[in-house]
């Protein structure tokens, strides 16, 4: 006579004890596949460029302006915050909110598997979501950068749509976006939610202005004309076909080979979900199909990109191992597939060389050695590191030598040189060496196609003013000279006239940073 009313009390205790049981298996998962983002200062130069962009917007930079990136405001605000509470000196800070991110999203991905099917396939979503987001170079996986941190709001805007959040998804949408741009491809699955769902005028207009109202607050906040400029019209080249064909196909098939090795837990239930003609729900796959459009634009391919496929495809997969009998084993041999893979991809960040690294702190111990806390200086490179590991100001906004050569650390050199450059920035650069003239010169390309002797204006700037003074690993230092009248710089033969037309239209130089 008790058995009777004691199975719905065991029914809720099960459910009330649900995410008390995952959150902690969720966020020991995290903390243990990210364990090796805490080893050393950074990873990749994305990581120095958000440091030294921070350190600027705290000494009263102002975003787009004196302090410029081809990239959405959030995440150098988010830096900033971190070093305003936690000091400037570590991205302990920054690592330790990239776990959260990641845990967050795993989170989001459980709750909507856990809503459409059942207990196991949400513990399953989230599972396989966290082994799968460090299956690729450590250097791309580990790293505290754009797409960890876009990540959480791409899955929160699902969960909103699926539950009719029109308005929340919105603006998780924008939040996504404001991260990273390409954060709103997600927009494209949320749609087809809204319009499968028959929802009225007024859902959509929630929708659009979820989407609308944090970009617009943004722009708002930033000047409109930079921020259009610096996250949509100024990154035009960056999609461009330039570059060597084979250099790019190289580059895309190492990381999808390296994301298909870490999905091995993953794609078999998919295809055979697909072969069976049994496929998952729409919305996951025009997830997946937007997604991959995003790591596509621009024909980079850099490693980092490719985490943007992994919450839609932890998803499918968790979709597809529900259609397959028996469910129970086939979940578990996915986790365990995938867990022996993330294992491998952890060790390798645990034990991976970092050459570049080592060159950084190097060159920048060198510079730190020759100059003084107030001065500035000029590193002439792609990695924006040095300033930050070497507690030196820069001499000018421009980073790195990406924007005044139109070099990016994608391509093979073409069209790299100052004629190329972005319309405006040879004159600005001009004016800010004279201000504030280098205490220290780092020649920092090491034969690459931006180097001084290719570029007319630095090349004079080193004759008149400076004198080799050493060299780090390649690296080659210019001290000034004593008495000579420094950062008198004649506006070279390409300065004030925008790049030629049609080959790079004003403002579309291509990024330099990964």
């Amino acid at each position: 006579m008790l058995a009777a009313p004691l199975a719905p009390v065991r029914t809720a205790v099960t459910r009330t004890a649900y995410w008390p049981r995952l959150l902690p298996l969720l966020a020991a998962l995290a903390c243990v596949t990210r364990i090796p983002s805490f080893l050393g200062p950074l990873w990749n130069p994305d990581e120095g460029y958000l440091a030294v962009q921070a350190g600027l917007l705290l000494q009263g930079g102002r975003l787009y302006d004196t302090v410029v990136d081809r990239k959405p405001p959030l995440l150098p605000w988010l830096y900033q915050a971190a070093f305003a509470v936690c000091g400037s000196g570590s991205l302990a800070p920054l690592r330790v909110l990239a776990v959260l991110a990641q845990l967050l999203t795993a989170v989001a991905l459980a709750s909507l598997a856990r809503r459409r099917w059942d207990d196991r396939a949400g513990r399953t979503a989230g599972v396989l979501y966290l082994l799968v987001s460090v299956g690729l170079n450590p250097e791309d996986a580990q790293a505290a950068t754009f797409e960890v941190f876009m990540l959480p709001a791409t899955a929160a805007a699902l969960w909103c749509a699926d539950r009719g959040r029109w308005g929340a998804a919105g603006t998780a949408v924008a939040a996504a976006f404001l991260t990273k741009q390409t954060g709103a491809a997600v927009l494209l699955p949320v749609a087809w939610l809204l319009h499968s769902r028959g929802a009225p005028r007024a859902d959509v207009a929630r929708l659009a202005a979820g989407c609308v109202v944090p970009v617009t607050v943004a722009a708002l906040l930033t000047g409109p004309a930079g921020f259009l400029f610096w996250t949509v019209t100024g990154s035009a080249a960056y999609a461009s076909l330039t570059g060597s064909g084979l250099h790019v196909l190289a580059r895309a098939s190492a990381n999808t080979a390296l994301l298909a090795g870490a999905s091995a837990g993953l794609l078999p239930p998919v295809v055979r979900a697909v072969r069976a003609a049994r496929s998952p729900a729409p919305e996951l796959w025009l997830w997946l199909a937007s997604s991959a459009a995003a790591v596509t634009l621009g024909f980079h391919f850099f490693g980092h990109y490719y985490l943007q496929l992994t919450p839609p495809l932890a998803l499918l997969a968790t979709a597809a191992l529900q259609l397959q009998a028996p469910p129970r084993d086939r979940h578990r041999a996915a986790v365990r597939i995938s867990a022996c893979c993330c294992a491998l991809f952890v060790a390798w960040g645990l034990l991976a060389p970092r050459p570049e690294l080592r060159h950084a702190e190097r060159l920048a111990a060198a510079l730190a050695h020759r100059t003084g806390p107030a001065d500035r200086v000029l590193v002439w490179g792609i990695h924006p590191e040095t300033y930050w590991l070497a507690g030196r100001t820069p001499a000018t906004r421009y980073l790195t030598a990406g924007l005044l050569t139109n070099y990016s650390g994608g391509r093979d050199g073409l069209r790299v040189g100052e004629e190329y450059a972005v319309a405006g920035t040879w004159p600005v650069f001009r004016r800010e060496l004279a201000a504030h003239a280098p205490a220290l010169v780092v020649d920092d390309s090491r034969g690459g196609p931006y180097a001084p002797d290719r570029v007319p204006t630095l090349r004079r700037l080193l004759a008149a003013g400076y004198t080799r003074a050493g060299g780090v690993d390649g690296a080659l230092l210019y001290a000034p000279v004593p008495g000579a009248q420094r950062a008198r710089l004649s506006p070279g033969p390409y300065a004030d006239r925008p790049p030629p037309r049609p080959a790079v239209p004003p403002g579309a130089a291509a990024h330099d940073r990964r």
